[in-house]
């Protein structure tokens, strides 16, 4: 039996779920939900059998965001681990329907802290040696963002630090510069040609990363993939996202491969 690569997977915003408990209380349908979850991404950067470790989470983004801290509580955070609104700006709740503190308190007890608890586990547990992020990102800025309206490369890669993946002043990268950069290297050589591997822009990287990096000590990666490689043109909160099944597949094979490769590369395996 072929030995596992020592990666954890984290796939936090794949999941299109709302709580039965709670189903009542949003007001977007499940084509939104499809679109303002991280579209396919658990079948995009599926490695269960070849990683270490995979983890994913079911339920939405919009109802609970794995990638905030969990004291970014509405209303004062409208985009925070509970959402008021979504990403182009519409409402998540109906009206006078937003959860209380109780409630929030609840969603964060049965989704939130467990699968941070859980990707904790597999960090600590000595068969992981780095960790991915892994997400989904539209193809040109979103209003309010800071490149609102500008067009997104093909893959982001994030460590916290800067454009070549070293630290800022005041920041602590997730890790060596060397990984980040040799991981970009690895994407451009399946990708030529086709558009370009950013490093830590338009994003630096979110709180899994961070928190769990300064927890563990285990470097981490953030990957965003620009979701123009495989979904229709037409999606949107009123179709749902399009994605295209038969190049979902074959971005998966690639990654697979990429992530053979970089592992090669920097030695971990």
């Amino acid at each position: 039996m072929r030995e596992r690569l020592p990666v954890l997977i984290s796939v936090p915003h794949g999941g299109t779920l709302v709580p039965v408990r709670i189903r009542d209380r949003v007001c977007l349908d499940d084509r939104a939900l499809s679109y303002y979850s991280d579209p396919a991404t658990q079948d995009l950067y599926d490695m269960r059998g070849i990683a270490a470790a995979f983890l994913q989470s079911d339920v939405s983004r919009v109802i609970i965001d794995l990638n905030r801290p969990p004291y970014h509580l509405p209303p004062k955070y409208p985009d925070g681990v509970v959402k008021t609104k979504t990403s182009l700006g519409h409402p998540v709740w109906k009206e006078d329907r937003m959860p209380d503190l109780a409630c929030i308190h609840k969603l964060l007890l049965g989704d939130y802290f467990p699968y941070h608890a859980k990707a904790d586990r597999f960090l600590l547990s000595g068969k992981v040696s780095v960790a991915l992020d892994c997400h989904a990102m539209v193809p040109f800025g979103l209003p309010g963002q800071p490149d609102a309206g500008k067009k997104r490369p093909l893959f982001c890669l994030s460590n916290n630090g800067d454009d070549e993946g070293h630290a800022r002043p005041g920041t602590l990268p997730t890790c060596p510069a060397d990984w980040i950069q040799s991981l970009r290297d690895a994407i451009r050589d399946h990708f030529a040609g086709e558009g370009s591997i950013w490093i830590n822009h338009p994003f630096h990287g979110g709180f899994i990363m961070n928190a769990h990096y300064w927890h563990a000590g285990i470097p981490w990666i953030q990957i965003e993939m620009n979701r123009s490689l495989y979904e229709e043109d037409g999606s949107s909160p009123e179709t749902g996202s399009l994605t295209d099944a038969g190049k979902v597949k074959e971005l998966n094979r690639v990654f697979r491969g990429i992530i053979h490769e970089w592992t090669r590369v920097i030695g971990v395996r």
